[in-house]
């Protein structure tokens, strides 16, 4: 019976090495992390290695993108090959991250000459809350957090046709569409979520940033005041403050733009970015 011995690496760098890779490789990396979940893929190798490892990415509802190391394989003239390796007899997963260097996905073909299953049987495991709320809502947060917002919205709507009012679902769903530019969407999930929970205040800085974007400047205001005024956390007071005073000094309207850069200050620390964006604001005031 092989011994298991789990490892669980967080990758933080990519070794420079690897820009030195093998120019003859049959693969294509061109694929980042979050577009290959459920996948088998190929890393990039150094050009004097023999071997390249084979993994599988899936998503970790609680800890996110992973990558599961299987096995080591050579490339033949017939095929590709397993080999014999460290992988074989140690359970290694890595947590991927925005450095991760970008993966090769093998076609159909060298999945069969590898004798792979269409996917791995352990993922059963990590896949028996799948229909549930909580577990779309989790997957569309961890796409939402890698800035893959396009990847986070079939999980959350298939999440928000079940049950829309799910503690978390929508602020994820109007935070997918607002950093896809689909303001209007958000809107439509944002008026609906303080309906129901009219004090949260993150659903107020969201709703006030699609009408920001939006040039509904007014209603901006009104709503980024009341998120304001409920919010207990400073940090995203300043957030609203500073969205609206950007907002003026793009209309270079003075007398808001003050009113909005103060409240800024209020609440950001001293030296913070939001607090060092009014500084900038107010130096290129005179700017046309």
């Amino acid at each position: 019976m092989k011994k298991i011995i789990t490892c669980i690496c967080v990758l933080f760098m990519v070794n420079a090495s690897l820009a030195q890779t093998d120019q003859k490789t049959p693969f294509t990396f061109d694929k980042k992390y979050y577009e290959v979940v459920d996948t088998w893929v190929v890393s990039q190798k150094k050009a004097t290695d023999t071997t390249y490892a084979l993994s599988f990415i899936y998503i970790d509802e609680q800890a996110g993108f992973t990558e599961n190391f299987e096995t080591k394989f050579s490339v033949t003239a017939n095929g590709l090959k397993k080999v014999k390796s460290e992988l074989d007899n140690v359970s290694l997963k890595a947590r991927l991250s925005n450095n991760t260097i970008d993966f090769a996905v093998l076609s159909p073909e060298q999945i069969k000459q590898l004798g792979l299953p269409e996917q791995p049987d352990w993922l059963k495991s990590y896949k028996q809350n799948a229909g549930t709320v909580s577990y779309l809502k989790n997957i569309g947060f961890h796409y939402n957090h890698v800035g893959a917002s396009k990847l986070a919205l079939k999980p959350l709507l298939k999440a928000y046709e079940k049950e829309p009012h799910f503690n978390g679902l929508e602020f994820e769903l109007s935070y997918a569409y607002n950093a896809l530019k689909q303001f209007k969407k958000a809107i439509t999930v944002l008026e609906k979520a303080i309906h129901n929970n009219p004090n949260n205040y993150y659903f107020f800085r969201e709703l006030g940033y699609a009408y920001k974007n939006l040039n509904r400047v007014e209603d901006a205001e009104r709503i980024y005041k009341k998120g304001i005024s409920i919010s207990d956390n400073d940090f995203e007071k300043s957030e609203m403050a500073v969205n609206m005073a950007q907002t003026y000094f793009q209309l270079r309207n003075r007398t808001k733009f003050d009113e909005w850069a103060k409240l800024t200050r209020k609440y950001a620390k001293e030296g913070s970015r939001y607090a060092q964006f009014i500084d900038y604001f107010e130096s290129k005031w005179d700017e046309k």
